[in-house]
């Protein structure tokens, strides 16, 4: 296991397109999303399953892409990934309880990113043997399905102990921080600039996205201000100033190596998402 450096930040967008649409499987590579995430899973009708694997093993084929996948350990997983193995570049795990649901897809898919949503209970429970299992690239969090496996409002005071013990297992794997998963509300930027300021405090980095529209807000909203930027430019100089010594700011802010990494962890951030 290693220890996750500051240059392996995860993307800042996954952009989801159901794998039946042929218009939006099309369209979703010029939408700016630094991940596009074709699914196969709730996106797609029952009856549309076999036509969209189709369809997405041949885009797959021709465009860098991640698949989302039907549920571990079915029949329609199994299916998926005969179909994809060699042609996406990763896959995500939808509703992933366990580490041997990491396991299964493993033995299918060897060799293949594997970024594990956690979406109902047991999967928060597991999240710490899933985050560690071999084959587990990421971890991401998936809010409308646990919502309603808890019987929870979704907001961010019900999700908090789940979110928080998804961004906990990740690091304690080594894992590069988890994605927060989709805000509904297609139209309300400020709603989803306010959903990603709280995944941001957590420890969460990169969002998925249902619409194209969503793409620049999330990109914007994950760069550091321009207020965080100055105050870790101003730390990392005042520790350096102390030849790297613990120091103070003049507003009376301690300053010692951890809160150094902090800066640079920012700062990097804002240098690397420009």
């Amino acid at each position: 296991m290693h220890s996750i450096q500051i240059d392996e930040l995860p993307p800042r967008s996954w952009l989801f397109a159901p794998g039946h649409n042929e218009k939006l499987l099309q369209r979703v590579f010029d939408a700016g999303a630094d991940v596009v995430l074709l699914d196969l899973e709730d996106a797609v009708p029952p009856e549309f399953k076999g036509r969209a694997r189709a369809l997405v093993a041949e885009v797959a084929s021709a465009r860098p892409c991640w698949v989302r996948v039907n549920r571990p350990q079915t029949d329609l997983c199994e299916l998926d990934l005969a179909a994809l193995i060699g042609k996406a570049q990763g896959l995500r795990l939808p509703k992933v309880e366990s580490a041997a649901d990491v396991a299964w897809t493993v033995d299918r898919a060897p060799s293949i990113a594997l970024d594990c949503t956690i979406e109902t209970a047991r999967g928060v429970v597991a999240a710490t043997e899933i985050a560690a299992a071999e084959g587990c690239h990421s971890l991401a969090y998936g809010g409308a399905d646990l919502a309603a496996d808890l019987g929870a409002s979704g907001t961010d005071r019900a999700t908090l102990f789940a979110r928080s013990a998804i961004v906990v297992a990740s690091r304690a794997a080594g894992r590069c921080p988890p994605s927060d998963g989709v805000y509904t509300h297609v139209y309300d930027d400020d709603g989803l600039r306010a959903e990603i300021v709280s995944s941001r405090e957590l420890g969460f980095f990169g969002k998925s996205a249902i619409h194209p529209q969503q793409i620049p807000i999330i990109h914007e909203a994950f760069l550091p201000s321009t207020a965080e930027v100055a105050w870790a430019e101003q730390v990392i100089a005042a520790f350096k100033a102390s030849g790297g010594a613990a120091t103070a700011l003049p507003n009376g802010e301690f300053v010692d190596l951890a809160v150094v990494n902090r800066a640079r962890n920012l700062r990097f951030r804002g240098v690397k998402s420009s």
